[in-house]
């Protein structure tokens, strides 16, 4: 969820902190990355289910494909391998 002046929420970076650690330790028990990424995106939109309707999930994930189609994506950063 947005700030209301349209910025980031505080919390936000440290999120990132803990979804990226869970992400290396998925890839340290030999998961492999799809599998990771399936669960993550799973459990990412049960969480949107509980407090977004599904136009604004929709809007969310028309926005997540337009980075993929822009490039955006390849542009981060990138995890350890596992």
């Amino acid at each position: 969820m947005q700030a209301a002046d349209g910025d980031a929420p505080e919390d936000l970076s440290h999120a990132g902190s803990v979804v990226d650690k869970a992400i290396e330790y998925m890839l340290e028990q030999q998961i492999a990355p799809i599998s990771a990424a399936s669960a993550l995106l799973g459990g990412a939109l049960g969480l949107l289910s509980r407090s977004m309707d599904d136009r604004s999930i929709a809007g969310v994930l028309r926005q997540a494909l337009a980075s993929v189609e822009a490039g955006e994506l390849r542009q981060l950063p990138t995890l350890p391998k596992g």
